[in-house]
């Protein structure tokens, strides 16, 4: 049977894992919660902004609909369809005009071929694949005492890991992007922008504690692991 090694490191790691994700939320919650109340000058709805970004960049073929839930906002490349919840699509908040650019900011950089979106693409099927038979496997590995077998695990889940790593350039550049086009096209003004950048930067950290939990995890795993070599 494989030994589990020091659980009050296994503690620890899963206590500062669950405390970065918490607090990414919060941060983002309380963020949004706030731009969501702000009411922009121009009074440019979600939906108007993404709609005239897309079209200034010859991209009218792309469709912007309303969908349900919250911040469920997304570029669908298959569909080519920028899906914005009822707040972002109707709201003329700077969290709307924020978000709204930000998604459309993913259609361009498939437009441009934005090489880091050509390459998360492409390993999207493994880490699809390692995050659900690396741990099937380390399960296997433990109550079968088959230390290489969980060496293998985690080598599947550090596609989960690279995938979220690359992740991190895609959505900073969706960010930048749709900046340069909210100053660019005046929907705000620079108070506004600074909103709109704090808003973006908060919804990035999310992103952050994805990897850093994920770094963690593999951490803990490679511990139980070097405790049964």
């Amino acid at each position: 049977m494989i030994y589990f090694g020091n659980l009050g490191m296994d503690y620890l790691i899963i206590f500062i894992s669950i405390g970065i994700t918490l607090l990414a939320q919060v941060f983002i919650s309380t963020t949004y919660s706030k731009y969501k109340k702000i009411n922009t000058k121009e009074k440019k709805t979600g939906f108007e902004v993404a709609r005239q970004i897309l079209d200034e960049n010859g991209l009218q073929d792309i469709y912007v609909v309303e969908t349900g839930g919250n911040l469920s906002d997304h570029y669908d490349p298959r569909r080519k369809t920028i899906r914005l919840s009822k707040d972002i699509f109707h709201g003329t908040t700077i969290a709307a005009n924020a978000v709204a650019a930000h998604e459309v900011g993913h259609a361009l950089q498939y437009k441009d071929g934005y090489t880091p979106i050509k390459i998360r693409n492409a390993i999207l099927p493994l880490a699809n694949f390692g995050s659900k038979a690396g741990y099937i496997i380390i399960l296997i590995s433990l109550f079968a005492g088959i230390t290489d077998l969980l060496w293998f695990g985690i080598i599947l889940i550090g596609f989960m890991l690279l995938f979220q790593l690359i992740t991190l350039p895609v959505e900073f550049n969706a960010s930048k992007r749709a900046k340069i086009q909210l100053k660019k096209d005046k929907f705000l003004n620079d108070g506004e922008l600074n909103g709109a950048s704090t808003m973006l930067s908060a919804a990035a950290m999310t992103y952050v504690a994805s990897v850093l939990t994920a770094i963690l995890e593999i951490l803990r795993l490679v511990l139980i692991a070097r405790n049964n070599d």
